[in-house]
């Protein structure tokens, strides 16, 4: 982009915005746009080509507030987007052109028909001559807004990206590598094993290219967990709920548990185990860079739907046996308190 288009083109007007939006109007204005006139949506639309790049050079100016402030000030000094001449009498000037010393000396205190006692009148050329010392037209204005080159950005990191990957349980368990597209590229990403539903990766680099030598920004993956019917995580641990009997409970016994391997593991179930208790079975949880996780077993005491004739007098005589307890005695009295 040069200086001249500065002068020449209206940003606000190919954004289509008002020039006194704010960075989100602007922001939202270029994607809508971005998007309709991208190359892979036009292929071979020549037109739509050349407006894609002409929305992209309005965003970078108004997307960032030193340029934009910069932009405003030299389109308002310019009256919307005239060309400039060396001066009344230069090439392209007339009795009715502005030069460039009427133009900035309102600026300076010192422009043309200033009044005597005023001050010094300055003169500047608006283009520097082969060999010679003298500040281009560009160089002035570059150094009046304290830019490198007018027109020029400075060296800014690139614009993070977000994406979003859903992942089976078990693959979010063990670790995979998916592929995505962001913006028309293929990013190949590792996801680690034990990742939870909602957590995001960051992938240094993998953002939107750096302008003028910067580094490029990040992708940021958000990663969806599906739900497994038995299994979930608990970071490294691996949980799962155990369904027993209540003499299985009452009188402990070893059950099969199975494990996220596709193999089973013997678990002991202590004598009197309530409903609601978890035991810790060692080493057969996750497998990541930060060890091995457990086997977290919560109990689940069953009762029967439907019981039997033999099955209804073991579980009454169970009753009469044990009247004199009341296992809400303790509730009352907490409640009390």
């Amino acid at each position: 982009m040069t200086g001249q288009d500065w002068f020449e083109k209206d940003f606000y007007a190919i954004l289509g915005v008002p020039k006194n939006a704010d960075a989100a109007a602007i922001k939202k204005s270029y994607r809508k746009l971005a998007r309709s006139l991208h190359p892979d949506h036009n292929p071979g639309d020549a037109a739509a080509e050349a407006r894609f790049k002409e929305v992209g050079e309005a965003y970078a100016v108004l997307s960032d507030p030193e340029q934009r402030q910069q932009y405003d000030a030299i389109r308002a000094m310019a009256g919307g987007g005239a060309r400039f001449s060396a001066g009344p009498g230069g090439p392209g000037g007339g009795a009715g052109s502005a030069g460039f010393e009427d133009l900035f000396g309102g600026l300076f205190n010192a422009g043309a028909g200033a009044r005597p006692g005023a001050g010094p009148r300055m003169r500047y050329q608006t283009t520097g001559s082969p060999g010679g010392g003298g500040a281009g037209f560009e160089d002035l204005l570059g150094n009046l807004f304290g830019g490198g080159g007018f027109g020029q950005r400075a060296p800014q990191r690139g614009q993070d990206l977000e994406a979003t990957t859903t992942l089976p349980f078990r693959q979010a368990a063990s670790g995979s590598t998916v592929t995505l597209t962001v913006e028309g590229r293929k990013v190949t990403a590792r996801i680690p094993a034990g990742v939870r539903d909602g957590q995001k990766i960051r992938l240094r680099g993998k953002g939107r290219p750096g302008e003028a030598g910067a580094p490029a920004g990040d992708l940021l993956i958000a990663v969806r967990v599906e739900p497994h019917p038995v299994f979930s995580l608990d970071g490294k641990d691996v949980r799962v709920t155990l369904p027993v009997t209540f003499p299985e409970a009452a009188l402990g016994a070893q059950v099969e548990v199975p494990t996220l391997d596709g193999a089973t593991v013997r678990v002991k179930v202590p004598e009197g185990t309530p409903s609601g208790r978890t035991l810790r079975v060692k080493g057969k949880g996750l497998e990541t860079a930060k060890g091995t996780g457990d086997l977290l077993v919560t109990v689940q005491v069953t009762v029967p739907q439907r019981l039997s004739g033999d099955a209804r007098r073991a579980v009454e005589a169970f009753a009469e046996a044990t009247a004199d307890a009341d296992p809400r005695a303790d509730l009352r009295a907490r409640a009390t308190q």
